[in-house]
C-alpha cells in the first residue's frame, strides 16, 4: 500500500495520532505534539509494519471509517471474506474533572465483534530516536512497557495496559474477539481500576466533551460538517498546556514529489497562530485566543530585546535547532526528513501584526470573562513600538525565502495593522493620547506603503520593495483593512494574481524561483484567501463554485494538508494543515446563506 495523506486524526490537545483507513496508526509523537515520533511509519517508506500500532483482521476484505458524529473519536469497521467484522473505536480521553480538563497523553482502543467470530492480531511496533532504535519490552500481568533498546536516547516509555489476551499481543499472534477488549497505550503508570470499565466510561466522557464543545460553535447554515470538522481539528493542534498552536501535526510530508521541501511544522508560528485564533473567534471558541495570550505573553517576556521570532516551540524557550533525520527515509521514500526548523532564527518582521490582531478581540468582546485592560495595552504597545521600527527593514517574509531579505509588503501591512490596531484599542480604553499617536503612527506607514508597493506601469501592488512580481498575500490588504475591496488598485492586483498565480480552481503562493526553484503545487490557504477576495469584490458566484471544488479535494474525513497538485488535486504538505482548516472555515462563513435566510426565509 502506498502511503498517502487520506488519514484522519485523534488526540486531546496534547497528544494526537494519524490513523489510516484499515486502522493502523501510522503518525504519533510523544508525550507531546512536538515530541519524539514513536509512530512514525508515515515517514518511512511504504508498507511498512515497524514505526506502527495496527489491528489486522485474518482475511480483511473491505473496511469503513467514519468519526462518531461530531468528535475526534474515530471508529474504523474491518469485514473479511466471511462476513465476520470487527469495530475499532480509537479516541484519547479528554472531559472535564474536578474543575479542570483530564487530557492525559493517552490513547485508547477498543475493539469490539460486531459480526461472527473476527480472528485479530495486534502488532504495537513503536520505534524510538527517530527511527533509529528499535522498541524493548518488560512483560506484567495486565502490561507491557516500551521502550528505546539504547537507552542512552532518553526517549519516552510507553505502557500498554490491557484486558486482551497479553501473550497474544506480546508475540503478535492471532486471537478470536469473542467479546469487547480495550488496549490503552500512555505513560508508564500504573494503571488503577478496571480497563474495561474505564475504556467505556472516558469514552462515553470524552464523547459528551466534544459534543458539548461543538453544540456552542457559531457555524454558518451551509457546509456545516466541513466547519465543524476543521473546528475540531484546530482545537487538536492547540497545545493546551502552554496556549501554542502547532503549523500542522507532521514533519518532512514534501510539498510537492520529489522535492526538498520538506519542512517541521510541529512548532506554533506567531502568524499561523493568529489565523487560527481568528477563525475560532468567529465561531465563538474564545478560549484557544486566551490560552495563546498566555503563551505570548511568556514569549514576550522571555525575549527582552523585544525582538520576535517567528517560530517557538511548544516550550517557547526550546531551541529549534534544523537538522535531517538519516533514519527515516520520509515520506513515500522521499526525504530528507528534518527534525527543528531554520526559521526560528529568521527575520520575519509580520509577527508583531500577529500578534496584537490575535489579542485585539480582548478588548472588544464584552463575552470574555477577563477583558483586555490597561496592563495587556501597555504590553502590546512595546510589540507595536518594535512593529513601527522595522516595517520598511528587510526580511524573509511569511514565505521565509532562504537565500534573500527584502521589504515586503506584506510584513509592512502586517506592521500597520498592528499600530493600526493599537489605535483603536487605546480608544475603547480611553487612552485618547496613546490612541491618538498609534493612529499618525498607523496612517504614516500606510502612506508610505501605498506608494513604495504600486507598480502603476503594471497596474498592481507587488509582492516587495522594487519588485515587479505579485504573491498571494496581496490578497490580504483589503482583509487587513489596509485598503478597500473596492480600490482601484486592489481591483488591478486582484487581476494580476488570477493571471500569474492561478492554476485551474487553485491559487500558487507565488510563481517566480525561490532557493529550491519552481514551486509546483499550489498552496491551500491561498486559495482560499482568493476566494474570499473574490466575495469581497461581489463575485459570490465564482467565489462559491471554487469553494465546492477545494471541498472535493479533502480527505475522507474533511481535512486539508497544506498543499494540492492542481492538475491532479492531490494532498501534499504536512498535514492536517491548520492554515487551511483556517481557510476553509473563514470561506464558508463569508459565502454561506445566513440563517434567517436559509432558514426562516426560505431563500
Amino acid at each position: 500500500m502506498t502511503a498517502n495523506l487520506d488519514l484522519g486524526v485523534i488526540g486531546n490537545s496534547v497528544v494526537a495520532a494519524l490513523i489510516d483507513r484499515v486502522g493502523r496508526i501510522v503518525w504519533m509523537c510523544y508525550p507531546r505534539l512536538d515530541g519524539e515520533p514513536v509512530f512514525c511509519s508515515l515517514l518511512d517508506g511504504d508498507e511498512k509494519r515497524e514505526g506502527a500500532y495496527a489491528i489486522e483482521l485474518e482475511g480483511c476484505a473491505g473496511s469503513t471509517q467514519r468519526y462518531l458524529g461530531n468528535t475526534a473519536i474515530m471508529e474504523t469497521i474491518l469485514t473479511d471474506g466471511n462476513g465476520s467484522a470487527v469495530r475499532i473505536v480509537d479516541y484519547a480521553p479528554r472531559f472535564k474533572q474536578f474543575d479542570r480538563v483530564y487530557r492525559p497523553p493517552t490513547i485508547v482502543r477498543r475493539l469490539e465483534p460486531i459480526r461472527g467470530m473476527p480472528l485479530v492480531t495486534v502488532r504495537l511496533r513503536p520505534r524510538f530516536n527517530y527511527g533509529a532504535s528499535r522498541a524493548a519490552q518488560t512483560i506484567g500481568s495486565n502490561h507491557v512497557r516500551y521502550f528505546a533498546d539504547d537507552p542512552a536516547t532518553g526517549s519516552p516509555v510507553l505502557r500498554l495496559t490491557t484486558d486482551a489476551p497479553l501473550a497474544h499481543v506480546v508475540t503478535e499472534q492471532p486471537f478470536a474477539l469473542t467479546h469487547a477488549v480495550t488496549l490503552i497505550l500512555g505513560p508508564d503508570e500504573t494503571f488503577a481500576g478496571s480497563v474495561p470499565r474505564l475504556g467505556v466510561e472516558f469514552l462515553e466522557r470524552t464523547r459528551e466533551y466534544w459534543i458539548d464543545w461543538q453544540r456552542y460553535l457559531s457555524v454558518p447554515f451551509e457546509w456545516q460538517e466541513a466547519v465543524i470538522r476543521a473546528a475540531i481539528t484546530l482545537k487538536l493542534c492547540a497545545f493546551e498546556e502552554t496556549g501554542a498552536i502547532v503549523a500542522a501535526l507532521t514533519t518532512s510530508v514534501p510539498e510537492a514529489p520529489g522535492t526538498p521541501r520538506t519542512w517541521d511544522y510541529r512548532y506554533c508560528w506567531l502568524r499561523d497562530a493568529y489565523f487560527v485564533v481568528h477563525a475560532l473567534n468567529r465561531l465563538g471558541a474564545t478560549l484557544t485566543m486566551e490560552h495563546f495570550l498566555r503563551y505570548i505573553t511568556t514569549v514576550a517576556q522571555a525575549e527582552t530585546t523585544g525582538v520576535l521570532k517567528p517560530v517557538y516551540g511548544l516550550l517557547p524557550s526550546l531551541p529549534l535547532d534544523e537538522r535531517t533525520v538519516p533514519t527515516l527515509r520520509g515520506y513515500r521514500g522521499m526525504g530528507p526528513v528534518r527534525v527543528g526548523n531554520l526559521a526560528q532564527v529568521q527575520v520575519q518582521n509580520d509577527s508583531y501584526g500577529s500578534v496584537v490582531l490575535a489579542a485585539a478581540q480582548m478588548f472588544f468582546d464584552e463575552r470574555l470573562p477577563h477583558r483586555g485592560d490597561l496592563d495587556l495595552f501597555r504590553r502590546l504597545e512595546r510589540l507595536g513600538r518594535k512593529a513601527a521600527a522595522v516595517a520598511f527593514e528587510p526580511d524573509a517574509g511569511l514565505w521565509e525565502f532562504r537565500g534573500r531579505m527584502r521589504v515586503h509588503t506584506h510584513s509592512t501591512a502586517m506592521c500597520w495593522a498592528a499600530c493600526d490596531r493599537l489605535a483603536k484599542i487605546g480608544t475603547v480604553l480611553g487612552e485618547t493620547e496613546r490612541a491618538a499617536e498609534w493612529r499618525g503612527i498607523a496612517d504614516g506607514i500606510r502612506e508610505r506603503l501605498l506608494a513604495e508597493a504600486w507598480n502603476a506601469e503594471l497596474g498592481t501592488f507587488v509582492d516587495a520593495q522594487g519588485s515587479t512580481e505579485v504573491d498571494a498575500s496581496l490578497l490580504l490588504l483589503q482583509e487587513i483593512g489596509l485598503v478597500a475591496a473596492d480600490d482601484p488598485r486592489f481591483l488591478g492586483t486582484l487581476a494580476t494574481i488570477e493571471r500569474r498565480l492561478r492554476r485551474g480552481a487553485h491559487l500558487m503562493r507565488y510563481a517566480a524561483p525561490d532557493d529550491f526553484g519552481m514551486p509546483e503545487t499550489s498552496f491551500t490557504v491561498c486559495t482560499f484567501w482568493y476566494i474570499d477576495a473574490l466575495v469581497a469584490v461581489g463575485r459570490k458566484d465564482e467565489a462559491r463554485a471554487l469553494f465546492e471544488q477545494v471541498l472535493s479535494c479533502r480527505t475522507h474525513h474533511g481535512l486539508l494538508s497544506e498543499d494540492l497538485d492542481p492538475s491532479r488535486g492531490e494532498l501534499w504538505g504536512n498535514f492536517p494543515q491548520t492554515y487551511s482548516m483556517v481557510g476553509l472555515i473563514v470561506s464558508a462563513m463569508r459565502l454561506s446563506k445566513s440563517w434567517e435566510e436559509a432558514f426562516w426565509r426560505g431563500s
